[in-house]
């Protein structure tokens, strides 16, 4: 979760659509330095240029768009529709509008397609309950508080000892980059908080070579890490999607 393509589009296309920012200004933070194609935009028939995705959004009618961070069990905010949850659980990412979704796929360090999915006909959804950011701070809190004791009595340090060090520096303060410039100063502080963790997550889950690690170690420490994982899928997912109150 250290790049979530989806998170971006969704920020910087609802900032576009609101009248937040510029249109160069968006494409330009959405694309960067890396190549976007993509496929299956109502009214093409062929690849196409991102930029063309988002002058679609405003001629659809779309307003706010959302990140959505599906897993097997909790799709909430996804259309009920199975081609598209199939689609997205595969991805792990979605932008989803009320008139359109879309899917990113990285082909590569620098390439990424994106699938759009008309949403025409999908029984309706509501958005998904995103907790306030406090919230969801609060929760990171705890849910830190707590691996990093159960990951400490497993003595993951042995693991892997990079990650004793990513945890004790949470407590600095690091707002995400990319992101919109009247954007929240909170939001962006849960964000980049997110996307460390994110790191700590990818770090401890891995089995370092040679590491003595039995399976009930392995199992105690996934189970230790299962409600991290949720505090940041959650976090990341409103800060993304926080927009200024009209």
């Amino acid at each position: 979760m250290h790049d979530i393509a989806a998170g971006r589009f969704a920020v910087w296309a609802t900032a576009w659509l609101t009248g937040r920012t510029s249109y160069d200004e968006a494409l330009d933070a959405l694309v960067g330095d890396t190549a976007h194609r993509v496929v299956g935009l109502p009214g093409t028939e062929e690849v196409v240029p991102l930029g063309w995705a988002l002058s679609a959004l405003r001629g659809l009618g779309e307003q706010r768009l959302r990140l959505v961070l599906p897993v097997p069990g909790d799709t909430r905010g996804l259309p009920a529709l199975p081609s598209l949850v199939a689609l997205v659980l595969e991805s792990g990412q979605a932008v989803v509008g009320s008139r359109i979704a879309l899917v990113p796929e990285e082909l590569g360090p620098e390439v990424v397609s994106w699938t759009a999915v008309p949403l025409d006909g999908a029984p309706p959804s509501a958005p998904p309950v995103e907790g306030t950011l406090r919230s969801v701070s609060g929760a990171l809190d705890l849910a830190v508080g707590d691996s990093a004791r159960t990951l400490a009595a497993l003595d993951l340090a042995r693991w892997n000892p990079e990650v004793p060090a990513l945890l004790a520096g949470l407590a600095r303060r690091v707002h995400a980059p990319g992101l919109p410039a009247d954007h929240d100063q909170l939001a962006a502080s849960v964000l980049g908080r997110a996307q460390r963790l994110s790191q700590v997550l990818d770090l401890a889950m891995a089995d370092a070579p040679g590491a003595a690690v039995t399976h009930a170690q392995a199992a105690r420490r996934d189970e230790a890490l299962r409600p991290l994982a949720q505090a940041v899928r959650e976090a990341t997912v409103a800060a993304y999607n926080w927009v200024p109150r009209p």
